[in-house]
């Protein structure tokens, strides 16, 4: 279990939450006597913390405490500050692999999210993107020409989607793509939570010249509903750990490359 914030008498609801929030994401689950001993409040507030996240769609209520909500990703915020470091040393990997004057195209989440952020010496880049984070942070440097594809947004993602964003997608050709994905099964499959990601994350890696996604080791053996259809037309996967052998083999076997990025 990673290490608690450290406890403040009376805590005020929102740090509640996000401590709730925060351990869920971390373990799966969390006991209304732990965190009313944590907060020194009473078991009744608790309660009424997870009842309000539960009304949100934020978690599951089990007896005696909440687990997270299963088949939903966690929101961006709660994923940004998992596995930073690995994250990371896929986001230089992946940009490595761009040269300038390149058009490039950065799926949401927080893996490309550090792509975005190792791109910054690089010049002469058209970024198209579907993630408000990743074009609010580029569109200030100098050389970058960022066009954000429009769509709905989805709030938990900080991302546009549906058929306005797929539209925007078959304008622009595309050299190089980094696409994100819910979870890598053991039979080595990327798989989503959405029908809608799903279907984004499909044509763009058959339409990009070379597509790679970037999933760091928390995705490996994730079950998350959805498999991406024609997933194999993408080039390649950029991890930063080795998946299990069986894993590695069924990705080999669908003539995916495999690159494990350094730290």
């Amino acid at each position: 279990m990673s290490s608690p914030l450290p406890p403040s008498s009376r805590a005020l609801a929102p740090r509640r939450h996000d401590e709730i929030l925060r351990r869920l994401a971390a373990d799966g689950s969390v006991s209304i006597s732990a965190l009313a001993e944590f907060f020194d409040v009473s078991r009744e507030t608790i309660r009424r913390d997870m009842k309000q996240l539960a009304d949100g769609g934020r978690l599951d209520l089990v007896h005696g405490g909440a687990t997270r909500r299963e088949g939903q990703e966690p929101a961006l915020a709660q994923r940004s500050t998992e596995n930073a470091e690995g994250k990371a040393a896929i986001g230089r990997t992946a940009a490595a692999l761009v040269e300038d004057g390149m058009v490039v195209f950065l799926d949401s989440g927080t893996t490309t999210l550090a792509v975005a952020r190792a791109l910054g010496e690089r010049r002469n880049l058209t970024i198209c993107t579907v993630g408000l984070t990743i074009a609010q942070l580029l569109c200030h440097i100098p050389g970058m020409r960022v066009h954000l594809l429009g769509g709905e947004i989805d709030p938990r993602e900080e991302a546009t989607s549906g058929i306005d964003a797929l539209e925007a997608m078959a304008r622009f050709r595309i050299d190089i793509a980094f696409l994100g994905g819910g979870g890598l099964s053991a039979d080595g499959e990327v798989t989503d939570y959405t029908r809608a990601g799903a279907e984004q994350r499909s044509r763009m890696a058959a339409a990009a010249g070379r597509a790679y996604f970037v999933l760091d080791h928390g995705k490996f053996g994730r079950l998350t509903p959805l498999r991406i259809p024609r997933f194999e037309a993408a080039t390649g996967l950029i991890v930063d750990a080795r998946p299990p052998a069986p894993t590695a083999e069924a990705l080999e076997r669908k003539g995916l490359e495999l690159i494990i990025a350094s730290h």
